[in-house]
């Protein structure tokens, strides 16, 4: 059974910094992509970092700069380095999965990241 299970959000400031980790577990075949969404209340979820393929990694252009996608391979796990956070940035924070060969989406149970002061 595939479960991706985030950690990491909580409340910050504006200008602080949050590292969210996805823990990756129970595939076989591995991920073709893996990536970071969120969604604020009232909103759709919207795609913050994605990978596929070798060494490419898509960014919202909200994010740019500020977050960083970065995978350890030998912890199968994922994160989503956050700095410069802005208010804006406040939602419920989602790892998402394609898996290989079925190409099914795997989603974890989203992780709450507030930034107020």
């Amino acid at each position: 059974q595939v479960q991706l299970v985030e950690s990491g959000g909580g409340l910050v400031q504006p200008g602080g910094s949050l590292r969210l980790s996805c823990a990756v577990s129970g595939s076989r075949f591995g991920f073709a992509a893996m990536g970071w969404y969120r969604q604020a209340p009232g909103k759709k979820r919207e795609l913050v970092a994605r990978k596929s393929g070798e060494d490419i990694v898509n960014y919202a252009d909200s994010v740019k700069g500020r977050f960083t996608y970065s995978r350890d391979n030998a912890k199968n796990t994922v994160y989503l380095q956050m700095n410069s956070l802005k208010p804006e940035d406040t939602a419920v924070y989602y790892c998402n999965g394609v898996e290989n060969g079925s190409f099914m989406n795997y989603w974890g149970q989203g992780t709450q990241v507030t930034v107020s002061s």
